[in-house]
């Protein structure tokens, strides 16, 4: 979804440098040091003052305008002793002087355009975590008997804005989870989400057939959407130790279990929503300690060289050791360190663990039979 730029704003008023602003002094320095030691070591007249000009704009490319300014002021009286040194001052060195003035000016404005649309960025990105936060709420560390984390894996280090989701819910009818990927990025693919997302929180009240919630939630993307949007997805009941999973379009829902991994596939394809998918439920019935990973299809996709993240192979291994949090910790670097830190697509990861019924009187079955138990 949408999350925080990672850069930070330039050093504008008092306090520590920036990095930026700290890289930049020192090449400006740097260079009217040289330009310094060459005018001293060839003597008068002035002959390359005029190099000092370009001090304020190496260090408008990094550092704040006030940075810039002082560089620049500095230059300019620099260069002017330089040529005060001098019995005569010729008018080609006059014009040298004037110009490291005239540069300076030039590179303290493109300074503070270039702070200030830095400092937009910031804040909007700041903004942008904020929706984030509203659209994808944290998940856990408990919902009913299920121990539960998520993570969401950027493809890019400057900007997490896609279209994958996720939510767990406490209902009447068990633990319900949903995790989906909408086709495109953006915020077309953010709006999309939040309208899934917003739906689900309702229906999965209100719907005791996964199926129903399933038909409700592709009517809402089909109102939203064009003739080519969809948005694949994957949802889990857990009610009384039985697992139901209906899937539109998703990459199947991985059981770990006593050191196995099992790809929980549909017993039938479907489309995605907004496609008027017609699902069929799997079902299967849950050990203690069982773990179930959703994830988005950006994982599928992670490859380096042509080679795909053995997920299915090292999922035990990085995912069946302590909490829940420490399992999509460990996949997480392990997948960033397999791709070099270059992903394709956003990565939406949820992990499950059964940590045993309730000890609810009721009689433990899948939604999708719940209307006929009851009848």
């Amino acid at each position: 979804m949408l999350s925080l730029v990672r850069m930070r704003p330039f050093q504008s008023g008092p306090g520590p440098l920036s990095p930026g602003s700290r890289a930049g002094l020192g090449a400006a320095l740097a260079l009217l040091a040289i330009v310094s030691a060459v005018e001293l070591a060839d003597g008068r007249p002035a002959n390359y003052i005029a190099f000092m000009v370009g001090a304020p704009f190496l260090a408008a490319a990094l550092a704040s305008w006030r940075i810039v300014l002082g560089l620049g002021v500095a230059a300019t009286a620099l260069g002017a002793a330089f040529a005060l040194a001098a019995e005569t001052v010729p008018l080609p060195t006059a014009v040298a002087v004037a110009c490291i003035a005239l540069g300076t000016a030039i590179a303290v404005a493109t300074a503070a355009v270039r702070q200030r649309q830095a400092e937009q960025i910031v804040e909007l990105s700041r903004l942008a975590s904020v929706a984030q936060q509203a659209v994808l709420r944290p998940l856990g560390p408990q919902v009913g008997t299920l121990s539960v984390a998520a993570r969401y894996i950027s493809s890019t280090a400057t900007a997490e804005i896609g279209g994958d989701l996720y939510e767990a819910v406490d209902t009447p009818y068990g633990v319900r989870m949903i995790i989906g990927d909408v086709r495109g990025k953006g915020l077309d693919a953010v709006r999309l989400a939040s309208i899934v997302l917003g739906s689900y929180r309702h229906v999965a009240y209100e719907r005791a057939d996964l199926r129903a919630v399933v038909t409700d939630l592709d009517r809402a993307v089909a109102r939203s959407v064009g003739d080519e949007d969809f948005v694949t997805a994957a949802l889990v009941e857990e009610r009384g130790g039985t697992l139901t999973i209906v899937n539109c379009g998703h990459p199947p829902p991985l059981l770990l279990r006593r050191g196995a991994v099992i790809p929980l596939e549909p017993p039938a394809p479907a489309p995605p929503l907004g496609f008027m998918p017609v699902v069929r439920p799997r079902v299967e019935r849950l050990e203690p300690g069982d773990r179930l990973l959703l994830f988005t299809d950006g994982l599928g996709e992670a490859r380096r060289d042509g080679e795909f993240f053995p997920t299915a192979d090292r999922a035990w291994g990085l995912l069946g050791h302590g909490t829940v949090a420490d399992g999509l910790a460990s996949l997480e670097t392990a997948l960033v360190e397999w791709v070099h830190g270059r992903l394709d697509d956003d990565i939406a990861l949820v992990l499950m663990e059964y940590t045993g019924s309730r000890g609810v009187a009721t009689a433990a079955v899948p939604s999708w039979e719940v209307g006929a138990a009851e009848s």
